[in-house]
Formats: C-alpha cells, structure tokens, sequence
C-alpha cells in the first residue's frame, strides 16, 4: 500500500506539471482528491491494515495529500495572480490623456423663439397662461363665436375624439377660459402659447401639430391704435427696430374688425427677394378687435369693455428669423439641424 501511495503521488504531480489553466487544476483536483479518487480508496483500505501498519500508512498518506495540495494551491495562486495581472492591464487608464467632452444639449429652436416672445410681452405686462390640448368643442368653437355647423369651422379640420371633446385647433380656448376665471374683472392682458392640432397633409410649410402664441387684451378704451402699436413694439423688438408693420383687412370669426398683419423682410429689409417673393412683406400673424360675442361669453359687458386678440405661428417665426425653408426640420430630431442653434 505504500508502493501504491507513493506511485500515486509521482503520477498526480506529473500530470499537476502538464495542468496550463484554472479548469483543468480543479479537474486534477476532484481526479486525485475527490470523494472517489485513488487516495480515498486507498484510505477506505486500511480497516484490513495491522495496528502497527495504520499509523505508518496513514503517515504516508496525510504526506502524499499535502504534496498534491501544495502543488494545486501554488497553481491557483500563480492563476489568479495571473488573472489579477490581466484585469488590470485590461481596466488601466491613462490619467494624462486629455477627456472626452460630454455631448451637450441645446435648446430647441421653436423652444427659443417661444421664450424669446414671451420675454417681449412679459416685459409689456403680460402674463403666460396655459390651457388643456384636449379640450371642449364648447371653448374652442363656440364660445368664440363659431356655433356648430358654422361654415368657419371648414378653417380647422379638426381631430375628434368624441361629438364634444377634440384635440385643440388654436390656443384661443385659453382665453375664454381665462375670461372665466377673472369674472369680469380687468384688465386682462395675457399671451397663451401651446400645440395645437389640425388635420392637414404635412409638407415643408404644413404640419399636423404645430406651435401658436395668442395674446389677449381686455379693458376699458381699449382701441385698435394699442393693437397696431403693440403688435409693432412686438416684431421690432423680435426682429430689429427698422422693421414695420401693416394691416390688411381679413375674417376672423371671434375679432370684429380682423386684421392680417405683414412685416417688412427680415431677409432683404423691404426691397424685396426670394423669401418674401419680391414683395418686400412676410405674413406672420392674425389679429382683430375681439368679437362682442366673445367678450360677452366671457362675463364681459361689451357696452362697457373691449379689447383685442392676435395669433401668430411659432414655427413661421421660426423659419423667417433663422430662413429655415422646410417646417419638417423641426420635428425630425436631427442633430445636424438642431446643433446650429447651440450657441444662437
């Protein structure tokens, strides 16, 4: 039996010698060391040794146990050195490298023209109100003076959800609504910006969604010079102090009398080129005296107050103030386009 020991640990440390990584070590392992390795039978055999033989035998073994197991611990200290070695090889960073610079976000165009519009008229005494995107035909047809079936309403194909509730058509619901809330008290001098949504094929100047800023004025006296004076305030401040404005008679259903109001070229300054098709003036906006109709659905007497609204499209702003041809740009998320406004 000692023969045998001794055989087994010359074999087990030769092919210990042959082992090169971790999985192989723990098969040599439970081969020589396991529960139904050689040595444990070898151990099982020694209830037939004589007393004076156990002792020697089993010297011999503990021997032959600590020989193998010093070998395979040396082996996994020398593996997992190895291994540790690697890692950090692999994790090492080289601290004089210079960093990567974060990507840095900007703020979107529409987003810039909406807060640069709302500093101009917060600086007038205006406040921002806003409203529901799903909203009640009530506020935004009729109580703007668009009962049903009022062939106006052919203007904002709408989305419906159901007979009475529809996605928004214009910001304008927000000043009924706001008219209900002060009760008659004034004045009322408010700008709603905000989507809106109606059903329209989208192309390069059209979108299905887009942006609108309404403002609204209510007061005693109030007259059609404070329109025309604060609409030119307005563009001269958005768009330089050489710009002007003009009136051209329209149709608006809740203002009475409706005004289109055209600017001069921001591009050629008046004298006319491809942008304003060589006529020197750019449409950018609607407005009016608002309706008695509205005023009165509003809790306002119109015998005793006035006052006057306009409306005007973020994104035709937009695309005048930095000569974006193509509305689709804006909602695209295309870095290429959007980082040319980062430091705008």
């Amino acid at each position: 039996m000692k023969e045998r020991l001794e055989a087994l640990k010359v074999e087990a440390l030769q092919e210990l010698a042959q082992v090169t990584n971790q999985q192989q070590l723990a098969e040599m392992k439970i081969k020589y060391l396991g529960k139904k390795g050689p040595l444990t039978e070898i151990l099982r055999g020694m209830g037939a040794l004589s007393a004076e033989e156990r002792p020697v035998i089993g010297q011999v073994a503990n021997d032959v146990r600590g020989a193998i197991e010093a070998v395979i611990e040396s082996k996994q200290e020398e593996y997992q050195k190895a291994e540790t070695e690697e890692r950090l090889r692999a994790e090492t960073i080289d601290v004089t490298l210079p960093g990567r610079p974060a990507a840095v976000g900007a703020t979107h165009p529409i987003s810039k023209v909406i807060q640069q519009i709302e500093d101009i008229f917060i600086g007038m005494g205006y406040t921002v109100a806003e409203g529901p995107e799903v909203e009640q035909d009530y506020y935004n047809f009729e109580a703007l003076n668009l009962p049903k079936n009022h062939p106006a309403r052919d203007m904002q194909d709408s989305f419906y959800i159901t007979d009475e509730i529809l996605m928004r058509t214009q910001t304008s619901p927000v000043q009924v609504r706001t008219m209900e809330k002060m009760k008659g008290d004034v004045p009322v001098k408010i700008i709603c910006p905000g989507k809106v949504y109606r059903r329209d094929d989208d192309d390069a100047t059209h979108s299905h969604m887009f942006t609108q800023i309404e403002g609204l004025v209510i007061d005693r006296n109030i007259r059609m010079s404070d329109l025309k004076g604060t609409l030119l305030q307005f563009v001269r401040e958005l768009f330089g102090q050489n710009t002007q404005i003009r009136l051209r008679p329209s149709f608006f259903p809740f203002t009475e009398p409706s005004v289109e109001v055209d600017v001069t070229c921001a591009m050629c300054g008046g004298s006319g080129c491809r942008v304003c098709k060589q006529t020197g003036w750019l449409e950018i906006l609607g407005a009016g005296m608002v309706h008695p109709n509205v005023l009165e659905k509003g809790g306002y007497d119109p015998e005793e107050y006035s006052g006057f609204a306009f409306g005007l499209g973020v994104e035709r702003v937009a695309m005048l103030k930095y000569d974006i041809e193509d509305i689709r740009h804006f909602y695209t998320n295309d870095l290429r386009f959007l980082k040319q406004f980062a430091h705008l």
